[in-house]
């Protein structure tokens, strides 16, 4: 390659490439060595081509030192490892840029690369990330509302060594197909055993944070064989007091999120950090990142729709009862591990009591000083938290 020169090497690596997932797609992403050199990757009907220079108005934009972008570029980094040991950043479609990560395909043998995929899961076109060995024991990983499969990186590469590691979309978040339906812990629990059915051969761990967890929740309740563990990183479960709006809840209908009401990016970044006790511990280019695609998938109506929806439903998730959740509880299957934060704003960790007494025989782990996001907040112990867990489950070595 010429000295300071990235474009002989995108055009070998991207040459004959065909991405079926980039098929109905045209992007430009601007790569850019501290501005002091750039380069375009132009997406057009699933094939990509580079040249020197960036597009006045690039889909994404990729930065980082160019001996970074050189590694990531050849196959010798992950571009999901550097993003997040902080150096590349990346503005713009942050699906687009995972979707390209997986276009360079390493060489090593303990290559941890993420790749992108699709799959029909219950009839709903689902995107999501794969990386491991094929062979291994799966792990499937499902981020909260409003985020993206993006949210859960911070654990791919520390299970990918030893798991197969599938992180999907959820229905209407990211590059997930989005339907018309009642987004109820119901529907999104089948789903994610459709998803585990297409995608594995035989039961998986589920990792869930948020509405994740408790889709992962569902999937358990109803299917317990298609679930060899579970890992709840501050599951939504169901309200059990402050449920005085219930009934003004129920007659507000999915659709007044078609509206085109339009989320200030300010008031959205607040939001992002107020699920973070400690928001220095995050630098400030992960968290424009993930507002930059929230803002992207808002947008459109049917993920407004979807999320709304979701967002109701776990308001109304019926606490007790035959359905209920805390009533259900005690049957679930599956040994599970539960974290929590202690600063959680969304999700009191007070819950874990009430956890704790209808699963005795469950794993509960309450993190200090932590809010909502523990696989960000506290990475590491999350990580090892899990590791453990799935290394201590009987029959792992089967394989997926």
């Amino acid at each position: 390659m010429t000295e300071n020169d990235l474009l002989p090497l995108l055009r070998e690596r991207l040459l004959g490439i065909y991405s079926p997932l980039l098929a109905d797609t045209s992007a430009t992403l601007l790569f850019t060595a501290g501005g002091l050199a750039n380069w375009t990757v132009e997406i057009e009907n699933g094939r990509a081509g580079a040249r020197r220079g960036g597009p006045l108005h690039p889909t994404t934009t990729v930065r980082a030192p160019l001996s970074v972008l050189t590694e990531v570029v050849s196959g010798e980094r992950s571009g999901v490892q550097a993003f997040l040991d902080g150096l590349l950043t990346v503005r713009g479609n942050l699906a687009l840029a995972l979707q390209l990560d997986g276009l360079f395909p390493g060489d090593a043998a303990d290559d941890t690369r993420t790749y992108t995929r699709s799959v029909q899961a219950g009839g709903i076109e689902t995107f999501y990330l794969e990386a491991g060995p094929v062979d291994a024991p799966p792990v499937v990983l499902v981020h909260g509302l409003s985020a993206t499969n993006a949210s859960m990186l911070p654990l791919i590469p520390a299970l990918s060594k030893d798991f197969r590691v599938l992180v999907p979309d959820l229905p209407g978040h990211g590059g997930t197909e989005a339907k018309g339906a009642a987004h109820a812990a119901r529907y999104l629990g089948d789903w994610l055993l459709a998803f585990v059915r297409e995608t594995c051969t035989g039961p998986a761990v589920l990792v869930g944070n948020s509405l994740g967890g408790r889709t992962c929740l569902e999937a358990a309740f109803n299917s317990p064989a298609d679930v060899r563990g579970l890992v709840l990183l501050c599951p939504a479960v169901a309200f059990r007091r402050l449920r005085q709006l219930v009934p003004f809840v129920r007659i507000v209908p999915d659709e007044i999120a078609a509206l085109p009401v339009r989320i200030p990016r300010r008031m959205a970044m607040r939001g992002l950090r107020n699920l973070f006790y400690d928001q220095t511990r995050l630098p400030d280019a992960w968290y424009e990142a993930a507002i930059d695609e929230f803002v992207r998938v808002v947008s459109i109506r049917q993920n407004r729709l979807a999320t709304f929806s979701a967002l109701r439903h776990i308001y109304l998730d019926e606490p007790f009862g035959e359905s209920g959740f805390w009533d259900r509880l005690p049957q679930l299957r599956p040994p599970a591990l539960f974290i929590w934060g202690d600063k959680d704003v969304l999700v009191p960790a007070g819950f874990a009591r009430f956890v704790a007494e209808a699963l005795p025989q469950s794993q509960s782990v309450v993190l200090e000083n932590c809010g909502h996001v523990p696989q960000f907040e506290y990475q590491d112990v999350t990580a090892g938290l899990t590791r453990d867990f799935l290394t201590g489950l009987p029959d792992l070595g089967n394989g997926g």
